[in-house]
């Protein structure tokens, strides 16, 4: 299939799950006319082989798989570098992008700073928006920053790109309009909230679930926002990502059988799991529903983990590994969830200070932190 064919597929299924922003139609002519996400992939991407690994896949030797992996689903991010057998770089996927620019609602003329270039994709939908000359982008690999920078130029992007550490901003050039992350972050570098204007709006990434709109306040000490979205996203570059489940549970047997008494399929409900990212910050949640049953993962990227299986007669069977008892502990969560009305995950707020950050669930940033015991 032609790069021009998979191009308007991608559109054709963003169109059909009604994911372009209503509200930012320049967001979808940046990304369908003016920025093409080809033009910023390099030559070689990765794909995980179903398996245990992420193997190459070359332009020159499979333009078909490549084109594919370029242009793939509305939520079909493109990996772009492997570290340590890891994804450590991507061009993500369209629908999220498409999602944190109209959150971050940037306008012509604004001064923007992009931490984590990647590719430059992203960075040159913000210079299509913002203007020549109005974008900085930094990225910690120099690697990725000089090929960004070449593909910057070549499409006639008109971005500042530096190489350096993006949770230290880019004070030269401050203060910015704008702000955006494109990796995600446990907590909010002060950085970048006092090198943005009072009254300017932040987009981070927060952890591994979704990103929030933060507004910073008229006199400067402080950010706060919304939640705007659910992604996934790659972590700061350094951040220990622990291990996956596989490596978690190991070969042995169970340390344990567990006796549940309800049914997991509340762990399906994307407010709920946001609730337990809140409140159980290191608990990853994995859910599948087959024709075997729905199945529940659960590990701390450490040393302890559960599974669980719901079957159509409603008995679940579940084990656990390592010191912590985690069905027990997002059982307390859900209930905790519960007990505050259980808000929906647009609910969730975030305020940023230069002591620290607190995320909270209501109508203003006064509300009591989400994570404090219930009265």
């Amino acid at each position: 299939m032609h790069l021009d064919d998979r191009r308007r597929a991608l559109a054709d299924a963003m169109d059909a799950q009604g994911v372009w922003p209503a509200d930012s139609a320049w967001v979808r002519r940046a990304v369908l006319e003016m920025v093409p996400r080809h033009a910023f992939a390099p030559e070689r991407l990765w794909r995980w082989n179903g398996d245990d690994a992420y193997v190459p896949v070359d332009r020159g030797r499979d333009q078909d798989g490549w084109a594919a992996l370029v242009y793939g689903g509305p939520d079909d991010s493109t990996v772009i570098q492997i570290l340590d057998g890891l994804p450590s770089s991507s061009l993500s996927c369209v629908s999220v992008v498409a999602d944190m620019l109209d959150s971050l609602m940037p306008e012509p003329g604004h001064r923007v700073l992009e931490v984590g270039t990647g590719a430059g994709w992203n960075a040159a939908l913000l210079a299509a928006r913002a203007g020549a000359g109005n974008v900085v982008s930094v990225e910690i690999d120099g690697d990725l920053a000089a090929a960004a920078r070449g593909r910057l130029a070549a499409a006639g992007w008109e971005v500042a790109v530096h190489t350096g550490d993006g949770n230290a901003g880019w004070p030269a050039a401050a203060p910015y309009d704008r702000v955006i992350a494109t990796y995600a972050v446990d907590d909010v570098p002060w950085a970048w909230i006092e090198q943005c204007r009072p009254g300017g709006r932040l987009v981070v990434p927060w952890g591994r679930l979704g990103h929030f709109a933060l507004t910073v306040a008229d006199d400067g000490r402080s950010a706060s926002g919304w939640v705007q979205g659910l992604g996934m996203f790659m972590p700061s570059r350094g951040t220990d990502q622990g291990r996956e489940y596989h490596a978690v549970r190991g070969d042995g047997a169970p340390d344990r059988a567990v006796r549940v008494g309800r049914d997991l399929r509340a762990l399906a409900n994307p407010h709920l799991v946001f609730a337990l990212r809140v409140s159980h910050p290191d608990i990853r949640i994995t859910t599948s529903d087959t024709d075997h049953g729905f199945t529940v993962r659960l590990h701390d990227g450490a040393g302890s983990w559960a599974a669980a299986q719901t079957e159509g007669s409603g008995l679940t069977s579940a084990y656990e590994g390592g010191p912590r008892h985690l069905l027990a502990e997002v059982e307390t969560g859900r209930r905790l969830w519960q007990e505050r009305g259980t808000p929906p995950l647009w609910d969730f707020g975030m305020t940023v200070t230069h002591d620290g950050q607190h995320v909270w669930a209501g109508d203003t940033a006064a509300a009591e932190p989400y994570s404090s015991p219930p009265g």
